[in-house]
């Protein structure tokens, strides 16, 4: 009983009055990200960056102890099917959390939501659940995938680049890619080249650019395409004629590979690791004093991630027994986001700013994107005026 007296005084103190039962329960929080092949290094940083999280929570939300369970989706959509269920069936999460990729979030998305459990995305936003499909069990901290390409087809087209040659993975995200750039480029296309997923070598490639000259290239090559893209780019001499708008290949998470190579190349973005905002540095610097590496996207996203859901923890006083109050503090999103301005549209999705970022190299000799300016500001999808959902 005294026991019990203390928990409550406690939470009474924290503003979250709950009953000394469901103070003592764990919250169980299940990540799903890729741990292991290419897409690694991706994964790592969501982990990584949601266990920041988790720590300046002092490993409690809402006055709750936090449990969180990490498993690698292993890229592959069946295993990632069974290790969610695991996730749900064994260990009886509260939310899943993840994953990186588009083709793994469809997979998962339906046992997660049909079984009542929150599902938070960090990274992967598709079109697919931005719209008529939208659900009041799903919330993204990242994006809709097209935004980030729309934001190097405004540039492109502010800047006056007449021709633009375009160079994508053949896959989906590849042709979403592509859509989303045209969405505000309206001027001439001089090539648009759909590249196999495990190529290697891009001289053939590259030496087309080179003969047709146009103002710029527009390229999406995650990973150890992006790797090798941009090492055969400025080794062919293309860097200082050709400018590189592009998304996902030069970030945080492949600029250890690419290095000087990728110096001087543009990105796009929600953020960056210089946004300039206390709570931003403060992130930073504990991201780089506990792992060593610079933060990217991945890692701010699942900081957010946990941050929004501490937030609805303290909004319904840890009881998460009554879902339609989980939901509505969810949809409140009542934090402080590390990229500043943040609300989510009626889908889950985020209204947020978008900017275009360069590769620079620090004066410690690490490599980070930087703001170089701001394209969409309170910017919200086009597929949200379909989403009917109460969420």
């Amino acid at each position: 009983m005294k026991t019990q007296t203390t928990l409550a005084a406690a939470a009474l103190l924290l503003g979250t009055a709950m009953s000394p039962a469901l103070a003592q329960e764990k919250i169980k929080l299940g990540v799903i990200v890729t741990l292991s092949g290419p897409g690694a290094a991706l994964g790592q940083q969501v982990r990584d960056g949601f266990a920041l999280a988790v720590k300046d929570l002092g490993g409690k939300m809402g006055g709750r102890d936090v449990e969180v369970v990490a498993v690698d989706d292993e890229l592959k959509p069946d295993v990632a099917v069974t290790k969610v269920k695991g996730l749900l069936e064994r260990d009886k999460v509260d939310f899943v959390v993840g994953p990186i990729f588009s083709n793994i979030l469809q997979a998962i998305h339906r046992p997660v939501t049909e079984s009542k459990v929150f599902l938070i995305s960090p990274n992967a936003g598709p079109s697919t659940f931005a719209g008529k499909d939208c659900n009041p069990f799903f919330y993204v901290t990242s994006y809709q995938n097209d935004q980030v390409h729309e934001i190097l087809g405004k540039v492109a087209q502010d800047r006056g680049y007449k021709r633009m040659y375009l160079m994508v993975p053949n896959y989906q995200a590849g042709k979403d890619s592509v859509a989303g750039f045209k969405l505000d480029y309206k001027g001439e296309i001089v090539e648009e080249s759909y590249m196999p997923l495990n190529t290697l070598d891009f001289q053939p490639e590259l030496s087309k650019i080179s003969s047709q000259k146009p103002d710029a290239l527009f390229t999406f090559m995650p990973g150890g395409l992006g790797v090798n893209l941009v090492k055969q780019y400025k080794q062919a001499g293309l860097t200082d004629s050709i400018p590189v708008l592009s998304a996902f290949t030069v970030d945080e998470s492949t600029l250890p590979a690419q290095q000087d190579a990728a110096v001087g190349m543009f990105g796009g973005a929600n953020w960056a690791p210089n946004l300039d905002n206390p709570q931003n540095k403060k992130f930073v610097a504990a991201y780089e004093a506990a792992y060593n590496g610079v933060p990217g996207t991945y890692a701010f996203q699942a900081y957010d991630a946990a941050m929004l859901i501490d937030s609805a923890v303290k909004g319904v006083k840890g009881d998460l027994t009554n879902k339609d109050a989980v939901a509505a503090a969810l949809k409140k999103a009542d934090f402080t986001s590390l990229r500043g301005s943040f609300k989510f549209n009626t889908n889950g999705y985020p209204i947020q700013d978008f900017y275009l970022t360069k590769v620079a190299k620090r004066p410690d000799g690490k490599f980070q994107t930087e703001i170089v300016q701001k394209v969409f500001e309170n910017y919200g999808d086009r597929y949200a005026k379909d989403c009917k959902a109460a969420n």
